[in-house]
């Protein structure tokens, strides 16, 4: 079954965070970078150009080498590369200089909010913990179960950023042909697996 790249990456992007509890802002940055994501993989050569001497249009140094870090743990390095070496950042720098400023902001906000979480529960700025610190931090995120007020802002940051973070990947040539072997035209829901005879169970 064969899904067509936008509903594939709506899938991949929120159908482990909750769709439907989703914000507004992050559903419309996820969408953002979608379109950018189509309009770099159609002008690829001079995407590849212009990334040589890329310079953040929203990030401050600190900010970016954050969310360098954070989409990192979402899609760490194993035996392919990571969310790093994909430079999903600058894909998330790109959709928020386009984004509506509201969007912005709330991205942003949560942003400031995983430094000051990090300095209440570990006594220093996110990019500055501990890698356990760190995942902690994310895994609490990420829990269902957290219904937390106080954590709230954080946990809508982390389904945008996550989000963003697939989007980004998964729209990069690391991403496509590395990791899903896709030729550019579409995403699998379902993969068939190996079609040697001598790996079929």
């Amino acid at each position: 079954m064969t899904l067509d790249r936008r509903q594939a990456l709506r899938a991949l992007a929120f159908g482990g965070v909750g769709a439907l509890a989703a914000p507004s802002w992050a559903e419309k940055l996820a969408e953002l970078a979608r379109d950018h994501a189509e309009a770099h993989m159609q002008g690829l050569p001079a995407a590849a150009a212009e990334a040589a001497v890329w310079k953040p249009k929203v990030f401050d140094p600190h900010q970016n080498d954050t969310v360098v870090t954070l989409s990192e743990l979402i899609i760490p390095q194993t035996e392919t590369p990571g969310a790093r070496a994909a430079r999903v950042n600058e894909l998330i720098d790109l959709v928020l200089s386009d984004a509506e400023e509201r969007d912005r902001k709330e991205f942003l906000k949560g942003l400031a909010w995983m430094d000051a979480r990090s300095q209440e529960l570990f006594g220093t700025d996110f990019l500055s913990a501990a890698p356990e610190q760190q995942t902690a931090l994310l895994t609490i995120l990420a829990s269902p179960r957290n219904k937390a007020f106080e954590d709230q802002v954080g946990i809508d940051f982390f389904k945008a950023i996550k989000a963003l973070t697939i989007t980004g990947y998964y729209t990069s040539e690391i991403g496509m042909k590395q990791e899903l072997g896709d030729d550019g035209q579409l995403f699998l829901l379902e993969y068939p697996g190996c079609t040697h005879p001598e790996h079929k169970a």
